[in-house]
């Protein structure tokens, strides 16, 4: 069979695309090698408002709770209160939110081959194997949201996102006030710590780093019990890859290693990179050009649009790799004044946190901190 566009991956990267493909209009197919949407889980569920609104489904099923803001605390004990009194974040259910997704993506017109692999691709057609057998399925423009681990950009031998963090998270009954995530921000020392709640009583505890995770969790969860359930891993990639575009094809979200360096959340520059690839899509079928040229139009697009942002993360989280717990622990002190966290609450946005930094750094007692941030050149994208 031939399609104008496939879509590899149905994560909210891959449906989104799936969804605005088919809704301009185009044969789309969105192939899914698991037999569910939405599992395995592996994601914090956390999302901005902004976030959420992208995902552009009509229910609230997926939403678990909503949060206001965040309190950071250090091994140390310093703390802070970061609350903006109106709701920030929501947190989901990724599994149905997955799922509403594809729904949406399947009512605007998208076909979806689920337990299908793609092992493959040649020329303008993808290898696939799964319920049908093997496959051998044609192409005008080929959409890569498969995720950290892309198999469409082994294939193609692509140079990968610049680093990869493990995760791990799991489901507990625990205290907690549902306004407010909890950020630990030394219990990893390449990333960081989180509670989040999901309602009375029940938190989502986890972390991200390198190496040792198993390890680092036990002790870290200790804190909160020892009942888990929904445990789950993940792998994070940081950092976009050198190009998200070669043959006929655009890669998108985790694939494109989209998430943010700042908080590892990949679905707002996910979907919003997936819609900029279905509008490139349909130019090139539109105009039956599918050379460099043309899908060069994505690339400035997502440029244009969070670029700049995640680059500004990315160097914000090699920073963070030379920063001590004595660093954080000073760094959460100097925060902790009532005129900068007023600025927080303000202009603080988990997607696009560049308005944020620049206040921050014309703070005086921020600057006398910022030494390394200069020594890392952030300065150059102010």
């Amino acid at each position: 069979m031939n399609y104008d566009v496939v879509v590899v991956g149905a994560g909210p990267s891959g449906t989104a695309a799936a969804r605005e493909c088919a809704r301009l209009g185009l044969s789309t197919l969105c192939i899914e090698e698991h037999g569910t949407i939405g599992y395995p889980v592996q994601c914090a569920g956390l999302l901005s408002t902004a976030a959420f609104d992208e995902c552009r489904i009509a229910s609230e099923r997926p939403v678990l709770n909503r949060v206001t803001g965040a309190r950071v605390i250090t091994a140390a004990g310093s703390e802070i209160l970061i609350d903006a009194k109106k709701t920030k974040a929501v947190v989901v259910d990724r599994g149905t939110l997955d799922r509403e997704m594809a729904e949406a993506a399947a009512d605007a017109g998208a076909e979806f081959r689920m337990k299908t692999s793609v092992y493959s691709v040649k020329g303008t057609s993808v290898y696939a194997r799964g319920v049908n057998g093997v496959e051998e399925i044609g192409f005008k423009i080929l959409i890569a949201a498969d995720g950290p681990r892309s198999t469409i950009a082994r294939v193609y031998g692509m140079e990968r996102a610049r680093t990869y963090l493990a995760g791990i998270q799991a489901d507990m009954p625990g205290e907690c006030d549902t306004r407010y995530v909890r950020i630990y921000p030394d219990a990893s020392p390449e990333f960081f710590g989180w509670s989040i709640p999901t309602g009375p009583g029940r938190i989502r505890v986890g972390m991200c780093g390198r190496k040792d995770m198993m390890e680092r969790f036990a002790r870290f969860s200790k804190q909160f019990g020892t009942s888990t359930s929904q445990f789950v891993t993940g792998t994070l990639p940081l950092g976009v890859m050198k190009k998200t575009f070669r043959d006929r094809t655009l890669f998108v979200g985790d694939a494109a290693g989209f998430p943010k360096p700042t908080s590892g959340g990949g679905i707002y520059t996910g979907v919003r990179s997936a819609r900029h690839a279905a509008a490139v899509a349909a130019t090139a079928c539109e105009k039956d050009q599918y050379d460099d040229t043309t899908l060069a139009g994505y690339e400035r697009l997502w440029q244009e649009d969070f670029g700049r942002e995640l680059e500004l993360g990315y160097r914000m989280f090699e920073v963070r790799q030379k920063m001590s717990v004595e660093d954080i622990d000073a760094l959460i002190r100097a925060l902790d004044n009532p005129s900068i966290l007023s600025t927080i609450e303000e202009y603080g946005d988990m997607d696009r946190p560049g308005a944020l930094v620049r206040r921050l750094l014309m703070n005086p007692s921020i600057l006398r901190l910022a030494g390394p941030l200069m020594q890392a050149g952030l300065h150059t994208l102010f």
